[in-house]
């Protein structure tokens, strides 16, 4: 036998042993019972209402994603002795409107949440957003990548953070044009439409920007967010909002380390997971961590719109269901000449699995021989969305 052929026999040989000696590693973390406070959010000494979001983290062998914590008192406190109470809206949401605050003032966030515990976040003075210059796009060979530009004239921001809310309008694979009343099928009123919907989608990823290192206060096609060229987004109009915060050097590192942690590992040579140090305490117990960074400015705001005729013809969106279209006969022959009448049995009755798409009639001849049926998450568009349009829609 050959030398070469005798080292690959051994290599085969000894990772087929140590295949068979491996077994499934469950990391200690995954199961410990972690209940840790985070918090979301700015205090905005603009005109937007000021929005904190409050969840507890899960385990990451857990099946629940969010857990968000419910009946807390939340309120925002100056340091020259006044407090504003902010309203618990839903899912763990407490909002505070928008209000004529002191700017000379230092603000911080105090919590109580329902088991009594406290939570201050540091006293913060408030750091001036300056405007969102414009927002753009770049058309690449797989898509469109958005971008902001933004400067301060008096270069005293430096850190930036952005998210944004999409929107985007799309339609069903199929235009349903009839509606069963449980009797029989009818033309669809304006009303009752379900083609046309609009989508919409929230930021999930954590956007950073800084000009640290230049010499003006520059931020020049910062990437904010990017659309394939097969979403769905693309198809008719996208539009979307994008909101600027300044950040203090120290929010900028949470921020960053939070993104590292969250964002980028999955190999040796990403970012290591390192401590996140916000700014918030549990004064009940000040050995448990807590999660969030707060801090004080205006929020800026700008918003643009991308029409599919902007964009390369050879695009074509991926719709994300498998879709085909039934005929169902008001007279189905069966075997031993029996008919039955599949518009009545599939299309008809209230709650059916398919709705009814259009007529179809004979290839040379007059009337109609049934209905086109087609699934529902093919046919109505407000499984993934709504239909009424948005008031900033043009």
């Amino acid at each position: 036998m050959k030398r070469g052929v005798k080292i690959g026999v051994l290599i085969v040989t000894a990772l087929v042993w140590i295949a068979a000696c491996k077994k499934p590693y469950a990391p200690s973390i995954t199961a410990s019972n972690v209940n840790y406070l985070v918090v979301e959010g700015v205090i905005s000494t603009g005109q937007d209402s000021t929005i904190i979001k409050l969840s507890r983290t899960v385990k990451l062998s857990g099946n629940a994603s969010t857990n968000p914590e419910l009946n807390a008192q939340v309120s925002v406190e100056d340091n020259k002795g006044n407090t504003f109470r902010m309203t618990e809206l839903a899912n763990g949401q407490y909002q505070l409107a928008s209000l004529d605050f002191d700017k000379t003032a230092n603000f911080r966030l105090r919590i109580i949440t329902a088991d009594s515990k406290i939570y201050l976040s540091d006293f913060v003075a408030e750091k001036d957003t300056p405007p969102i210059d414009s927002i753009g796009f770049i058309i690449q060979s797989d898509g469109v990548q958005l971008y902001a530009n933004t400067h301060d004239p008096n270069n005293n921001t430096r850190y930036y953070r952005w998210d944004y809310v999409e929107t985007w309008q799309f339609h069903a694979q199929y235009k349903s044009d009839f509606i069963t009343d449980g009797q029989e099928l009818v033309l669809r009123t304006a009303a009752q439409q379900i083609y046309s919907c609009f989508g919409n989608n929230n930021s999930s990823s954590i956007t950073l920007g800084s000009s640290a290192k230049l010499q003006q206060d520059i931020i020049y096609q910062n990437p904010i967010t990017q659309v394939p060229s097969t979403s769905e987004k693309l198809e008719s109009k996208y539009s979307i909002l994008v909101k600027q915060y300044a950040l203090t050097a120290d929010a900028f590192n949470f921020w960053q380390n939070l993104k590292k942690n969250t964002e980028q590992l999955g190999s040796i040579f990403d970012p290591q997971p390192s401590n996140l140090n916000g700014n918030i305490r549990c004064i009940t117990n000040p050995t448990e961590p807590v999660i969030g960074y707060i801090s004080v400015t205006n929020i800026q705001q700008k918003r643009i719109f991308i029409d599919n005729s902007q964009l390369p013809l050879a695009w074509r969106p991926s719709y994300p269901y498998q879709c085909e279209m039934d005929s169902n006969f008001f007279c189905a022959l069966l075997g031993g000449g029996t008919c039955i009448n599949e518009v009545e049995l599939f299309l008809i009755p209230i709650g059916s699995a398919q709705l009814p798409i259009a007529q179809f009639s004979p290839p040379n001849g007059p009337g109609v021989l049934g209905f086109l049926g087609a699934g529902i998450s093919c046919a109505d568009c407000t499984i993934r969305g709504i239909t009424k349009r948005p008031i900033f829609w043009k």
